[in-house]
């Protein structure tokens, strides 16, 4: 056996690394690399929480549909109907592990968020879901046999013979480099917020993991689509703070600089249109009034409500002067959320053997063009528990087991037809194109890149914008030196995933879901397909 070898490598420490983690040292010995501590992911600041269909006057066939109506044409029906169905069972676990969920009355209550049929979000500690989740099972891990190596980048996917069979990783204290060997690899690093100036993501979220597998041969899809949240805190000084979509769902409702309510203006459902729509429509009104922010209003819910459902939130903007029961909460959109990432099947599956994505690094395609709100916690326990449950079909049994040789009857497999006549939608693959290396551009670092992605590659998009950014991004890649430390490596990250991003917005020539262009602002039934980029590796 070769050294530094574990049955499982896991790159990340959010919720998708650490359940996985939980579930595969049940089968074997299991690595997590996290370039930070166990502590430094995004699923903490994740505010809302986990949609499940458990109200009684729910169900996962209504969930399905609300998910399908908001991934505008592009969901995957077959994974749509595994996030819906395989739901309650994953929150189970997270319950048994000990996330306290909220109750009342002895029962977990429910809270409705925008695009949602019905309230059916769990929620922890308020408005405190994602540092509960994180907590729990951050406690989980350190109370078993799993190995977590803190400080440690992976910087490079190993593949031999066609197969993973592990990864070189990068040690940020004396940038010394090691091999760890695996035979499943599972990247769960997180999407790529840090892409934009403005952002509700954590430091670390610089699109490890889609880079990583990019470069390895992996296929990735969907990376035009960037949900940007409407609501997040906008003021002078002050580092921008998720103002959750729950309290919208609670009743907050949205005033311009002049107190008018707009959202009516833009959409029938006002305040709980899907996100997409919520976040442009937000930037209208800044450009119609003048202004860098609107105003979400609380001041006529009772103040116990705010400041028992929201606890953070309050007692955050207490803290800075503002008190929301009585005050209206400037704010503007954010970047928030990728739908895209490494392309992967119902099991977890990239498309090299050995290696498996989960979390916002994944594209599942129970998204689509726009995410449907608090699915993406739920997505990262369903998609990761198939993953664990996948490894056990393939996985070479131990010593002294039988393995069953019948063929494996895969759960939820068949896809089936979504509302409005819908299947799979098609897909089409690309390399990175060749571009012209322009002769003067901006220096590169890390706030020139965020500006250059806010203002040619953000909410509102133009071809004209985005021929400009992906010159300007092809000419920077072009001048990258060997990455040594863990910025450099973060740098060359993010600007591979905004090449992706970039050149997939300018080959969708239409406007869906959270991908919007001013010069094709319909949406075109030719483009009711995905985008996949492969690196054409020479052989």
């Amino acid at each position: 056996m070769k050294p530094n070898y574990c049955d499982y490598i896991i790159v990340g420490s959010g919720i998708a690394g650490l359940y996985i983690a939980l579930l595969a040292i049940e089968r074997g010995s299991v690595l997590i690399l996290t370039k930070g501590s166990i502590d430094d992911c995004n699923t903490k600041y994740a505010q809302g929480g986990i949609a499940v269909a458990m109200g009684k006057d729910d169900s996962p066939e209504l969930h399905f549909k609300d998910t399908m109506a908001a991934g505008d044409g592009l969901c995957d029906a077959e994974a749509v109907r595994i996030l819906t169905e395989e739901a309650a069972d994953c929150t189970a676990d997270l319950i048994k592990f000990g996330v306290p969920f909220d109750t009342l009355n002895g029962e977990i209550t429910l809270t409705r968020e925008a695009a949602h049929s019905v309230p059916r979000i769990m929620h922890a500690g308020g408005d405190a879901t994602g540092e509960h989740i994180e907590v729990t099972l951050s406690r989980q891990v350190r109370s078993t046999p799993i190995r977590v190596l803190e400080n440690c980048l992976a910087s490079e996917i190993l593949v031999q013979k066609g197969k993973v069979t592990g990864v070189r990783a990068l040690d940020c204290r004396t940038d010394s480099v090691e091999e760890y060997h695996c035979q499943f690899l599972i990247l769960a690093t997180g999407g790529a917020g840090r892409l934009f100036k403005y952002t509700t993501n954590s430091d670390v979220v610089t699109g490890d993991g889609i880079a990583l597998a990019f470069e390895a041969g992996a296929e990735i899809s969907d990376m035009e689509f960037f949900q940007f949240h409407p609501t997040v805190l906008r003021l002078p000084g002050v580092a921008p703070f998720l103002i959750s979509e729950a309290v919208r769902g609670e009743g907050g409702i949205l005033r311009n600089v002049e107190g008018h309510r707009f959202m009516p203006d833009y959409a029938a459902e006002a305040e709980l249109a899907t996100r997409d729509i919520v976040a442009r429509s937000i930037v209208y009104e800044m450009k119609k009034t003048h202004n860098d922010r609107v105003f979400l209003d609380v001041t006529h819910l009772p103040s116990r409500l705010i400041t028992t459902r929201f606890p953070h939130i309050y007692r955050f903007c207490q803290d800075h002067g503002l008190d929301i029961t009585k005050g209206l909460i400037p704010v503007a959109p954010a970047a928030h959320y990728l739908m895209g990432g490494v392309k992967v099947n119902s099991w977890g599956e990239a498309n090299i053997p050995g290696l498996f994505a989960a979390g916002e690094t994944a594209c599942t395609g129970v998204h689509g063009a726009n995410r449907l709100a608090s699915n993406s916690l739920l997505e990262s326990v369903v998609f990761s528990k198939r993953v664990v449950q996948r490894t056990e079909m393939t996985a070479p049994p131990r010593h002294g087991e039988e393995r069953d040789s019948s063929p494996v009857v895969a759960r939820n497999e068949v896809t089936k037809q979504p509302p409005g006549g819908l299947g799979t939608s098609s897909a089409i693959s690309y390399c990175l194109p060749r571009r012209e290396v322009l002769p003067k551009v901006p220096h590169l670092n890390l706030p020139n890149l965020q500006s250059l992605m806010w203002d040619k590659v953000g909410i509102i998009r133009s071809g004209k914008s985005l021929k400009e950014a992906a010159s300007i991004l092809a000419t920077w890649e072009s001048f990258l030196s060997q990455p040594g430390d863990r910025p450099s490596y973060e740098l060359n990250n993010l600007v591979l995933c905004a090449r992706l991003m970039t050149e997939a917005a300018l080959l969708r020539e239409e406007s869906r879901g959270a991908h919007f262009r001013t010069d094709f602002p319909r949406t075109s039934p030719e483009w009711q397909r995905h985008i996949i980029f492969k690196k054409n590796v020479i052989k």
